[in-house]
């Protein structure tokens, strides 16, 4: 029998059945009824074939094993799906489907269905008119608005959402991280983290701004730095009023005035107010750097000194101007550091006392020095002590007779990158800094400032002089 002239047929969208079974289980689509409940965890369903493949999450039987991992599933269809996140092999193969309204590509005509319903809006949320791709989507975004959060971590008692969150959390206690990347087994809790790994490897950036063109690995980092552009805060402190375009910063922001730290070395029991702060912490006592220069071979512990590296000191490219003296800069961060020295902003308080501080490291030192508050750090051969993990190394270096920046114009060598930067201008006729009184100008800051005190002083005596 042909489906389109059966005499069972949807009101709600015509759609034809060739039974009243049939026609009826598809209704509930368009009702949203849920007549099959699980026993073990009351999650309810549409139809009973789905009741009976997720009731298999709760049995024991997981007979496919991942070799990598021991991560364990009960479908086999399912281990192969996880494989991809050890391989870092993406949904390949001829039957691609491609959402012809943003062009995403999706490897099952199932997973694209569910996409398509963001487009036509069929699950709505009417607090703030996000669209989801399902019913239990949009359920679990509802509670973003009610702030309900059912499951509970059972060693800290913090709270989630969904229990895909919590399950993520628990590895924070205990340290299981998966997933691991075959090509530096560099391990991580969450397959997401491995897959922008991976961009590092493969120096793949697939995101750009459309205002700076600007790349990144991540699409998230794309929304944050588009708000670099717009000036975007939406995130808003209730105690201070600051602002900031991430939440995950105001998160981190709110434990300043908490002075919450629940992260803590097992090494020198250095604490810390968020994990990711404690795993680069680390890299301290294991000297871990795997991050490495391909210009200089440089190495470091972060992904962010790596690319901040590069740009410092292997490139002369400085797109960002102070608004106030016209002083071009690298990066748009310096650009905000170097503005206090105009506005005398003093952005780091000292939660202790009145002081304010124009530098976080102005900061640190003072909570060290007046409160003793943080831990010193040691030189093992001199017993000098720093303040920042950077200043010791320098220290270090200098003890060892380790010259590691190489001046690419001459054999000279140096300890730091900054000695490196002041050097090179030997080898260029650039000169960055100019005296406001007269249109003289200098290579280097100290000059400039030697000449302006000379300036200053011949307009002073030239303007005591009688005019004939």
């Amino acid at each position: 029998m042909n489906i389109h002239t059966s005499k069972y047929k949807c009101t709600e969208c015509s759609k034809c059945y060739q039974c009243s079974s049939a026609l009826a289980v598809h209704r509930r689509s368009h009702s949203g009824e849920k007549p099959f409940e699980c026993t073990v965890c009351s999650k309810q369903f549409m139809q009973s074939s789905n009741l009976a493949t997720h009731s298999i999450i709760h049995s024991e039987d997981k007979s496919y094993k991942c070799h990598m991992c021991d991560k364990a599933f009960s479908e086999s269809g399912s281990l192969s799906i996880h494989m991809r996140v050890h391989t870092g092999e993406r949904h390949t193969g001829e039957q691609l489907y491609s959402c012809s309204q943003c062009g995403k590509r999706y490897s099952s005509k199932i997973s694209l269905c569910a996409h398509m319903n963001i487009h036509i809006s069929k699950y709505k949320c009417t607090e703030c008119g996000r669209c989801c791709r399902d019913s239990r989507a949009l359920a679990i975004h509802r509670r973003s608005h009610s702030g309900e959060k059912p499951f509970e971590c059972t060693v800290c008692s913090k709270r989630f959402t969904t229990s895909g969150e919590l399950v993520k959390h628990s590895r924070i206690h205990s340290g299981d991280k998966p997933y691991k990347c075959h090509m530096c087994d560099k391990a991580f809790s969450v397959s997401g983290n491995l897959n922008s790994h991976m961009r590092v490897h493969t120096g793949e950036k697939p995101y750009k701004c459309d205002m700076c063109n600007k790349a990144f690995s991540k699409s998230g980092s794309l929304n944050r730095h588009i708000r670099v552009h717009t000036g975007d805060k939406p995130y808003k402190c209730h105690m201070c009023d600051k602002a900031f375009c991430v939440f995950g910063n105001l998160n981190s922001h709110m434990r300043v005035h908490t002075g919450e730290k629940r992260y803590k070395c097992d090494m020198c029991n250095k604490a810390f107010s968020e994990s990711r702060h404690l795993n680069r912490h680390m890299r301290v006592h294991t000297r871990d750097k795997p991050y490495k220069c391909s210009l200089c071979n440089k190495s470091f512990s972060q992904l962010s000194n790596l690319q901040s590296h590069k740009r410092h000191v292997h490139s002369n490219r400085r797109p960002y101007q102070c608004p106030f003296c016209g002083k071009m800069f690298k990066t748009n961060s310096d650009v905000k550091c170097h503005v206090r020295i105009h506005t005398d902003t003093k952005p780091h308080s000292c939660r202790h006392c009145s002081e304010r501080f124009m530098w976080s490291r102005q900061l640190k030192q003072h909570l060290l020095e007046s409160h003793n508050e943080g831990t010193w750090l040691t030189c093992n051969i001199c017993q000098k002590k720093f303040v920042h993990s950077c200043y010791l190394s320098v220290h270090v270096r200098r003890h060892e007779g380790i010259q590691q920046y190489v001046c690419s114009e001459c054999p000279k060598r140096f300890f730091t990158a900054h000695q490196l930067k002041s050097h090179q201008l030997v080898h260029t006729e650039i000169k960055s800094f100019g005296c406001i009184l007269c249109d003289k100008s200098f290579k280097h800051k100290r000059n400039v400032v030697q000449h302006f005190n000379r300036c200053a002083f011949k307009l002073s005596v030239s303007d005591m002089l009688p005019i004939c």
